[in-house]
């Protein structure tokens, strides 16, 4: 069993050389006013899984928090967007996940989001009162465990405090009792944007039978090719 490396960077900016199973459904954004650039950057399809659910977690967290909604309708909108969210990540992360042979993190998810989304539904609905104070605790634990899910498949230290910091977000909620929801928002869709923007470390496979023997050849090659790109970072950075 592959080990976590401690020689690559927990996080680091984006590595332009990229495997195959990244370059599938790559999205390039250039957002420009006439000849001035505002934005450019690039997206892989896991990348949009983040902020696909980034979006959603916003949107169900800063509803909680600030509009007056009454709790069978955000139950309803939160079941709704979970569906969308769980539809969008199996169309976007299908594939890498084949490849990288990690189809059981995305059971691993989809369990735990349905099992919240059921027992949310169950405190609003079938009358379980006691669930509706705690369910930022829930969703930070669900989070968290599911990350550390991730962490274990990925072989990567990033998903790794992605969890604990989750799990440990748990403790200030009692000192923020009015702005309990706007802070589990903060912190659970800001994760999924950060980690949407920067490259994370992880273990990726370099056999799969999905792949073939020129794609293989092609990931081996780009794989030298980030390991250059590294250094080359390594040594301005100590230059400067």
């Amino acid at each position: 069993m592959t080990a976590f490396s401690t020689t690559e960077p927990i996080l680091r900016r984006k590595q332009h050389a990229l495997d195959v199973q990244d370059l599938e459904g790559l999205l390039h954004l250039d957002i420009k006013i006439k000849d001035v650039a505002l934005f450019s950057g690039f997206y892989t399809r896991i990348d949009q899984v983040f902020i696909l659910w980034g979006v959603i977690t916003t949107v169900i967290f800063m509803t909680a928090q600030f509009l007056t909604l009454n709790w069978t309708d955000q139950a309803l909108l939160w079941s709704i967007l979970t569906l969308i969210g769980a539809w969008g990540t199996y169309q976007l992360a299908w594939y890498w996940v084949c490849v990288e042979r990690l189809r059981w993190v995305v059971y691993v998810w989809v369990g735990l989001t349905i099992g919240g989304v059921l027992v949310t539904n169950w405190g609003i609905f079938g009358g379980g009162w006691i669930v509706l104070p705690h369910l930022c605790q829930l969703w930070l634990a669900i989070s968290g465990i599911g990350y550390v899910a991730t962490a274990w498949g990925l072989r990567s230290r990033a998903f790794l405090l992605s969890g604990f910091l989750h799990l440990g977000a748990i403790a200030l909620l009692p000192y923020l009792v009015a702005w309990q929801f706007l802070y589990t928002g903060i912190v659970t869709a800001g994760c999924l944007f950060l980690l949407a923007e920067v490259q994370w470390d992880m273990h990726s496979t370099t056999e799969n039978q999905l792949l073939t023997p020129v794609q293989k050849h092609f990931n081996q090659r780009q794989k030298e090719l980030r390991v250059l790109e590294t250094s080359d970072d390594r040594e301005i950075f100590y230059r400067k």
